[in-house]
């Protein structure tokens, strides 16, 4: 479900809060779900629970995820979190550019890749 790589570069903290945004994006978590509690969550990635716990504030300061006293963190109803989502996916669509630009991709053919990709092209097109 929530998956980290111990090899990136990215932040612990970072991962986890993709995961649940992503989880949710693609409608595997709904409005509702309850998530992990932090010492589960921590136990199963293998990570300090103080780890998972930021993510998680920052998950409900984003208003994606809500917490309960006494009874964990759940994914939140709120329309911002929608909000967060795609903040998060700009986010990611930003770095991949920006990585793209630094790998040598001019921007005549990154837009000739995003125009095939709304169109649903092939990747080898």
């Amino acid at each position: 479900m929530i998956t980290i790589d111990y090899k990136s570069r990215v932040p612990i903290y970072d991962q986890i809060t993709g995961s649940v945004i992503r989880l949710k994006t693609f409608g595997i978590l709904k409005a509702g779900d309850k998530l992990p509690s932090v010492r589960s969550l921590a136990i199963e990635l293998g990570v300090n629970p103080n780890t998972v716990q930021k993510a998680y504030a920052i998950l409900e300061a984003d208003g994606v995820i809500c917490s309960v006293s006494g009874k964990g963190s759940f994914i939140s109803e709120d329309s911002s979190a929608d909000d967060a989502i795609m903040t998060a996916v700009k986010n990611e669509f930003m770095d991949a550019v920006q990585n793209a630009v630094r790998m040598g991709l001019d921007q005549k053919t990154a837009t000739k890749i995003l125009n095939d990709a709304y169109k649903g092209g092939n990747r080898n097109d």
